[in-house]
């Protein structure tokens, strides 16, 4: 399949969502920002439906399960533990400061399930979002690499009709979950494990791709998604404001989640759609696929950054002060990520792909029968 590069480009800028959303913690945003900052998380159900439909688009009938779980390692969790070793010195202590709430008390055992990629399982804060707070998110993609496997072999035999109608099921089954936790916030689908509550997001991209891998090619102008996300980010900011627009928000938000990932899945495959239609010029521009490129890295290491910088110099003022500071840091943390990106993230993804395929070349070998003269 081709490589959708305006694709990689919107990863940065799901990236630069959560940096904005994580920011405040340094120093106020000017006031038309901080209106928004609150929603940048949603740049990770962004993420979850990307997930989904990348791995779909590029996904080989002939890849075993045993190369896509190791190639799926590879990609991932290098990356994972060099970030993990730069948050501890910043997020733990053994004689935390009771003013620094952000450091926590060494614990060992805790931090072995970051390790392990297990503390995304737990709803406790503490476990959740321990280690490298941002890598919360890896233990829900672990899980859904876990699991696609299956996907392929219960969507492969559809159609793009099928695939739309899966894609259509999966947000009605998101939104009809959404609706039982908020009538009874006691039951226990309330308090399942955000990698099970998230997989819908996931299973919605997976859906799109093999529409597409059929086929499927909307042509969606990529300013009627861009448009409906900036008008549903405005609502969410806006509405709360007054008196009068309150009870609307009121109304809204416990949809967040599920309106913002049909959403992305409307941004995802109006950009696969142009692109591939070779529309997407701007998208496509190599500044933005490099950001996009260093996305992942990015997103690991900007909280430890920022963090750092409030253990070294304190929490900032806003103003032009907190303008400077957002774009120093901004600028520090993609600077970062480049490096990580060019001497870890790459190169040991390479290298340990390449011993994947030496080992598998060795074993085809060892099955071939001798020849006998």
């Amino acid at each position: 399949m081709p490589r959708l590069d305006a694709i990689t480009g919107l990863r940065w800028w799901a990236a630069f969502a959560v940096f904005v959303f994580h920011f405040p913690n340094l120093a106020p945003l000017p006031e038309e920002l901080a209106l928004f900052s609150p929603f940048g998380n949603l740049g990770v159900t962004f993420f979850f439906v990307l997930s989904g439909f990348v791995l779909t688009w590029s996904w080989r009938a002939a890849t075993s399960r045993r190369t896509f779980y190791w190639r799926r390692f590879a990609r991932i969790y290098p990356l994972h533990i060099v970030t993990l070793l730069c948050a501890i010195p910043v997020f733990y202590s053994f004689n935390p400061d009771p003013a620094q709430t952000w450091v926590k008390p060494f614990d060992f055992g805790i931090l072995l399930l970051c390790v392990l990629l297990l503390q995304g399982w737990s709803r406790d804060p503490a476990i959740l979002f321990a280690g490298n707070p941002a890598s919360w998110t890896l233990t829900s993609e672990a899980f859904f690499y876990a699991l696609h496997p299956f996907f392929t072999l219960a969507i492969r035999r559809f159609a793009v009709r099928g695939a739309l109608i899966a894609a259509a099921a999966v947000i009605a089954f998101a939104a009809a979950t959404r609706v039982l936790i908020i009538t009874q916030p006691e039951s226990w689908v309330a308090d399942l494990p955000w990698p099970v509550l998230r997989l819908n997001e996931f299973a919605l991209g997976v859906c799109l791709a093999w529409a597409f891998r059929r086929g499927w090619r909307p042509r969606i102008p990529l300013w009627i998604p861009v448009l409906l996300i900036a008008g549903w980010l405005a609502a969410l900011a806006l509405l709360p404001l007054t008196a009068e627009t309150a009870p609307a928000y009121g109304a809204v938000a416990p949809y967040v989640s599920e309106v913002t990932s049909a959403l992305c899945a409307l941004l995802i495959v109006s950009t696969a759609g142009a692109d591939l239609a070779g529309r997407t010029r701007l998208a496509r521009a190599r500044p933005i696929v490099l950001l996009g490129e260093w996305s992942y890295a990015f997103y690991l290491i900007h909280a430890t950054l920022l963090y750092g910088a409030r253990e070294l110099f304190g929490y900032q003022p806003g103003g032009w002060t907190g303008a400077v500071w957002f774009a120093g840091l901004l600028v520090i943390s993609i600077a970062a990520a480049a490096v990580l990106h060019i001497w870890i993230e790459r190169p040991a993804e390479r290298r340990l792909r390449a011993w994947d395929d030496e080992r598998a070349a060795a074993r085809a070998g060892e099955r071939v029968p001798a020849r006998t003269e």
